[in-house]
């Protein structure tokens, strides 16, 4: 998913400073038209002092591998940024993985990687979303989490959570199998953790819980349903969602009538933005 960011370039003084010496991040999707994050992205790196440049490369997936590696060649090319349908296709083309790309098994960000000079791929999906609740006011630590869908958007989102220190995390999942994969890669995860993590089965009744996170597709077409009962909702649980069209999500909306503090899927897709800006300026 992807979405506008209003942060585009100043024409004149990009083309000022736009020359061979420019750096170039890629960010690599099948189709790739409807993607508005590389303006963003350039704006933002170039307001904190980067020469660098964000452009969108089309790649079907039999070309992936093929295409990595030519790229990888290129050495004006800084990172890859991924997008659908890559995330889980890139992460074998990884020279090397951050821990929670590897328990994920998906990657979204890709940069050099010394001393090989291939790539370390990393996934800021999760930790964005997770950014954007704090600063929604959300309070993590300790928390009990409602995350309702365990696919690529869910999985780095429950790694987040753990990342933040929930006590306990129930998923919600039509797909057994996949919750149940979900759930053994988050206990390792948090094996090392120094308070306990407690894993569950989530259902559609979200009372009792502090955090409810949307990561599916649900509220994007009228006439879904809702991911949870929103009647049991209370006023003191933080709604959040993927969902970034419409801007203000069934859920969303029916979680601020009942007075939730809330975050949406281009909340969260700001937050994103900023960690990929983050791990290339790093």
């Amino acid at each position: 998913m992807s979405l506008s960011i209003d942060l585009p370039p100043n024409d004149d003084a990009f083309l000022a400073h736009y020359s061979g010496a420019t750096r170039v991040i890629l960010i690599v999707g099948d189709p790739i038209a409807q993607v508005k994050s590389p303006a963003g992205v350039t704006a933002l790196m170039r307001a904190r002092g980067a020469d660098a440049v964000c452009v969108p490369a089309h790649v079907a997936p039999d070309d992936l591998a093929d295409w990595c590696a030519a790229i990888r060649c290129q050495r004006n090319v800084d990172g890859i940024i991924v997008t659908v349908p890559h995330k889980f296709a890139v992460l074998p083309l990884c020279d090397a993985l951050t821990p929670r790309a590897r328990s994920i098994g998906a990657v979204n960000i890709l940069r050099r990687h010394a001393p090989s000079g291939g790539w370390l791929g990393d996934m800021c999906d999760g930790d964005g979303h997770v950014a954007g609740m704090r600063a929604a006011g959300a309070v993590l630590q300790g928390r009990r989490a409602l995350l309702v869908g365990a696919g690529g958007a869910g999985s780095a989102i429950a790694h987040a959570l753990v990342d933040a220190g929930v006590a306990t995390l129930d998923l919600h999942e039509a797909d057994a199998a996949r919750r149940e994969a979900l759930a053994d890669k988050l206990r390792r995860y948090a094996a090392g953790r120094a308070e306990p993590l407690r894993v569950g089965i989530g259902g559609l009744d979200p009372t009792g819980y502090d955090l409810v996170t949307n990561a599916t597709p649900m509220g994007m077409t009228r006439g879904d349903p809702l991911p949870v009962d929103v009647t049991r909702l209370a006023a003191s649980t933080f709604v959040s969602d993927v969902v970034t069209q419409p801007a203000i999500p069934p859920l969303i909306e029916a979680a601020r009538a009942r007075g939730c503090a809330t975050l949406t899927g281009i909340g969260m897709f700001e937050a994103v933005r900023d960690r990929i800006v983050d791990f290339y300026l790093a």
